[in-house]
């Protein structure tokens, strides 16, 4: 067979910019992650393995500060752990309230109706919060089966209060799903003293992995409910009744895993650990203060109030006459530094500084807001 029709390609081997990643993720990757994606791949039945992913679980379960049993990282993007929260816990007509406060809640309802729920939405303005009182109201009105809520919407820069929103779920005979992917590992969450039911995240923020596993964790309501299924789980690759018996004591197989992103990721959560989370929040939540001063002292004002706002990602509203594009295009062509602007009803209108994980530096912050005033001019 001839490939002479064919003319071959030639490219130059790939050589990646060093970008400083400080927009709404990925974040800057540890160097120890890096390092040991490189290490050689086994199988994913091989007993090496099969040990580093009782460890990993044993790690997740330590940052998600939780005991449940089914904590694993599903084979994915954050995207991918969302629909896998949705797909489980949601059959057809299955009564499912989202609040939308900003892209992302926006998302969960969208995967909710493709599985056949009947979503009903509450919504407040990009940059709010929901107070656990419009909660309750909205399920007296229409009770829910399941309800899902942002606790750090990565579209607007809002940190989501849960201390109520689970009791209030749970008198009214719901279930709690809650997107953690831009707060896990940069911001107080304790599944386990909140009663969260599912919650779900992503290796590419605060944990400072790159972007293809994503961490999940099932209390004991969710597993009941899933295990009391009327229908299976539309998507087969995401059900977790046959996932977590490959990351159980069974060790069945489902597919085979990215075994080099789970090396990443446990190296990631051992750094989270070696730091000790009350640290690590308080680092996120130090950097973030110093970013915000420094933003104010430059004229420039935050989209969010302050007690609401997320230390891991800040949305820094843009001044009349300047060209968001023009900004964010050179803070990379001049400096090499990556931020983003807006989505959906925020596009154009803010910029989104990201300090999360290794990323979360006071270099970092020093460096972003010289190159900005340089900018602003």
């Amino acid at each position: 067979m001839s490939t002479s029709e064919f003319e071959r390609p030639i490219y130059p081997q790939l050589n990646a910019p060093p970008r400083l990643l400080l927009g709404p993720g990925p974040s800057l990757v540890d160097p120890r992650v890096l390092q040991v994606m490189g290490a050689p791949l086994v199988g994913h039945l091989d007993p090496f393995f099969l040990d580093l992913m009782d460890r990993t679980q044993s790690l997740l379960r330590y940052v998600y500060q939780t005991k449940n049993k089914l904590t694993i990282p599903v084979s994915g993007t954050g995207s991918a752990a969302m629909e896998a929260a949705v797909a489980n816990m949601v059959e057809p007509g299955t009564p499912v309230l989202v609040c939308i406060n900003g892209y992302f809640g926006g998302r969960i309802a969208e995967m909710a109706a493709r599985y056949g729920g009947e979503v009903q939405t509450i919504n407040r303005p990009w940059g709010e919060i929901f107070p656990p009182e419009e909660v309750k109201a909205a399920l007296h009105q229409r009770p829910a089966e399941v309800v899902a809520i942002v606790h750090a919407e990565t579209s607007t820069g809002a940190l989501q209060p849960l201390d109520e929103i689970a009791s209030i779920v749970h008198e009214l005979g719901g279930i709690l799903i809650v997107d953690a992917v831009t707060s896990l590992g940069g911001v107080p969450l304790q599944v386990d003293e909140l009663d969260i039911d599912v919650c779900y995240s992503g290796s590419q923020k605060c944990l400072s992995c790159p972007p293809g596993i994503s961490p999940i964790t099932l209390g004991q309501r969710a597993v009941q409910r899933l295990e009391n299924r009327q229908s299976k789980v539309a998507n087969w690759y995401l059900d977790l009744s046959m996932v977590q018996a490959y990351w159980g004591s069974e060790r069945t197989y489902h597919h085979t895993a990215p075994i080099s992103m789970v090396y990443g990721l446990y190296e990631a959560l051992r750094i989270v650990v070696e730091e000790g989370l009350e640290n690590r929040w308080e680092r996120h939540r130090l950097n973030a203060g110093m970013l915000w001063d420094g933003l104010e002292e430059h004229g420039l004002e935050l989209h969010v109030p302050l007690e609401y706002r997320l230390p891991s990602l800040t949305t820094v509203r843009v001044p009349d006459g300047v060209d968001e594009l023009v900004v964010r295009q050179g803070l990379l062509r001049d400096y090499n530094i990556e931020i983003s602007g807006g989505l959906g009803e925020l596009k154009g209108k803010v910029w989104r500084i990201g300090l999360m994980g290794f990323s979360s530096r006071r270099e970092n912050v020093r460096l972003l807001l010289s190159a900005l005033a340089d900018l602003l001019k």
